[in-house]
């Protein structure tokens, strides 16, 4: 994986002091022996062919780059082989050269209910975190930022990313393969800063704001995206194990509550969106996620609970300003 394009962009865009400490991190967790798999996702990035696409679009419901006339049938065929090895693929939906990699979440449907409330992204420098294999790192591209950063630990994610960013060439976007807590604190370098479904799976979620807080310049945006729950000021369900088949789900707060850390955090002009309970149509099983989704994590004689008895999923987006 080649990431010097991408420092440049960032050089460029004032990243020169992170640079320093952030390219020997990614050398180290790129290392081969790091990780069982690597190896052979990165001969599968290899084995990619290389195919010119005649057209690419970043700003639709489906992230495409090519059509079905840029390759002939078997090439096609052994496309799609790889791809399918890269499995489970998560979120998305994308489709390359005439293949339709359907995801496990229907992530375009969770953009459509974000896009409106937003600030115009046109010329902003934009942070994802936890953006797994950044589909709506795309949408952010698509909609007119100068640089997108996507900021994820899980491997395979960045290898989709990878296999996406094969085929569309270079653009001033990168999915890179840390966590937030890699980004030094205070860099306050952001125009917008995004963490959607992130939240809940952290174990003090006021340090995870105040990290997002850190990363945004003043009068920067946050795009929040968590579980949430019904109940007062004060609120947060704590699960005692699992929740929704989730084994690392640590606080799930009221939207009084979320707001109230929002604006204990430093954030002003703290604003509710969106609130939307999860569907079995905009998460579940398909031949590119064949794993259990989420009609699996709910009662089966009540889908208003989780399988393990708490309300079921429900999801929040506030909008808020570094002060």
């Amino acid at each position: 994986m080649n990431y010097q394009p991408f420092y440049q962009l960032m050089q460029q865009a004032g990243f020169s002091q992170w640079l320093d400490s952030l390219q020997p991190q990614i050398e180290t967790i790129l290392n081969p022996t790091r990780h069982g798999h690597l190896p052979e996702w990165l001969d599968i990035l290899a084995a990619l062919p290389n195919i010119a696409a005649s057209s690419m679009d970043f700003n639709a419901d489906v992230i495409r780059v090519g059509e079905a006339q840029d390759c002939d049938t078997e090439t096609r065929a052994q496309l799609m082989d790889l791809l399918k090895k890269l499995h489970p693929w998560r979120k998305g939906p994308y489709q390359i050269h005439d293949i339709f990699i359907d995801t496990e979440w229907r992530s375009d449907w969770k953009w459509q209910r974000v896009k409106s409330h937003i600030a115009d992204l046109t010329n902003r420098v934009v942070l994802d975190v936890g953006c797994g294999s950044g589909y709506h790192c795309w949408r952010m591209l698509g909609a007119g930022a100068k640089l997108v950063v996507g900021i994820d630990p899980t491997l395979l994610s960045i290898v989709q990313f990878q296999t996406m960013q094969h085929f569309t060439g270079q653009h001033p976007i990168a999915v890179l393969p840390i966590g937030i807590e890699h980004v030094p604190t205070q860099l306050q370098k952001f125009d917008s800063v995004f963490s959607m479904g992130v939240l809940y799976h952290r174990r003090s979620p006021i340090d995870h704001l105040l990290e997002l807080r850190g990363c945004l310049r003043p009068g920067g945006e946050l795009i929040l995206e968590t579980l949430v729950v019904d109940g007062d000021l004060g609120f947060s369900l704590v699960p005692k194990g699992r929740y929704a088949n989730m084994r690392n789900v640590w606080f799930i707060p009221s939207c009084l509550t979320l707001e109230s850390w929002l604006q204990r955090c430093g954030f002003d002009n703290v604003r509710l969106a969106n609130v939307n309970t999860t569907s079995i149509q905009e998460q579940r099983s398909t031949e590119w996620m064949t794993l259990n989704s989420l009609s699996d994590c709910l009662n089966p004689n009540n889908s208003t609970l989780s399988i393990e008895g708490y309300p079921a999923p429900k999801r929040a987006i506030f909008i808020a300003e570094r002060a």
